[in-house]
């Protein structure tokens, strides 16, 4: 998970993913495992229906998700002021230029995607356009392209599939009835039951892993670009901008939004009282303006 680029490496990042990964490795071959266990005459059909849901997460989430966003790629004709700004993210960071997007709203917001420099994309809402300087929006695209030069958005990827899986299980095992009637079923059913119990532990565990590395990574994200850009102050004052703004957003649009928080510059969030603010999948503003402040004090020592 090295890069070669010129974002300044992240041990504890690096070390984060290939723990997260090893853990929900194991979380998926416990799942399977119960799986083939308790239904081994249909243990094809599991291999194949986890196998086939693995590459359909990998291959077409980040492009279900900048769909569902709203994404549309755009041209340096038609948006001359963020392809420059990212021309220039990618001069500094030495990296290739991703696609370039915009979506139409007025939540102000940046994300990222793409399973590697190649592929990926990075999208700003017309929204944060409208309100940042262009210190300020380099500030944010830097940050947001760093998560694709770190490849933590692939690991992202990788790791909230088992969730999406446990958590379907997990449905369709409540919903089917398989529960309730495998109650007077004797040993078996009682084996059979264990299928939702072991994949909503499963799905809660691996909800609480991508949390804990997606809030360390979008620290490392703010700490990457303010290094790259050598302006963390800029950075410092998009965030402040941007989360002053969304108290001004109507809460349907926010609750719209929610669902893709995690690859969101600053989480939206449609109350106060939000259960999404308990579980965030980012760290607090203050934390990160604490690490920024810290980062411009270490720039300005000479």
């Amino acid at each position: 998970m090295t890069t070669k680029n010129r974002y300044t490496p992240d041990r504890g990042l690096t070390t984060r993913m290939v723990t997260t990964m090893f853990l929900i490795g194991l979380l998926y071959v416990v799942l399977v495992g119960v799986l083939l266990a308790v239904l081994n005459h249909a243990w094809p059909i599991i291999l194949i229906f986890a196998g086939g849901l693995f590459i359909a997460q990998f291959w077409f989430s980040d492009k279900i998700a900048a769909f569902s966003m709203g994404a549309r790629e755009v041209t340096p004709e038609e948006a001359p002021e963020l392809h420059g700004a990212v021309d220039r993210i990618c001069a500094l960071a030495d990296m290739p230029k991703p696609r370039v997007a915009i979506a139409q709203s007025d939540i102000p917001n940046a994300f990222a995607t793409g399973r590697s420099e190649r592929s990926s994309l990075v999208c700003a809402t017309t929204g944060l356009l409208r309100r940042l300087e262009p210190e300020e929006l380099e500030g944010v695209l830097a940050h947001e392209m760093s998560h694709v030069a770190h490849r933590d958005v692939a690991v992202m990827t990788i790791a909230s599939f088992l969730g999406v899986l446990a958590g379907l299980i997990t449905r369709v095992a409540l919903y089917s009835g398989l529960a309730r009637n495998a109650r007077n079923a004797g040993p078996a059913g009682i084996a059979i039951m264990l299928i939702p119990l072991v994949s909503a532990v499963v799905y809660a565990v691996g909800f609480l892993l991508t949390r804990l590395l997606s809030r360390y990574r979008e620290l490392s994200a703010d700490r990457a670009a303010a290094l790259l850009t050598g302006r963390p102050s800029a950075l410092a004052s998009a965030l402040t901008k941007v989360s002053g703004q969304m108290a001004r957003i109507p809460t349907e649009d926010l609750r719209k939004a929610e669902p893709y928080n995690a690859f969101f510059f600053v989480p939206a969030f449609s109350s106060k009282e939000s259960l999404g603010r308990l579980l965030s999948s980012h760290p607090t503003l203050e934390q990160r303006l604490d690490q920024l402040a810290r980062i411009s004090a270490d720039l300005a020592r000479p």
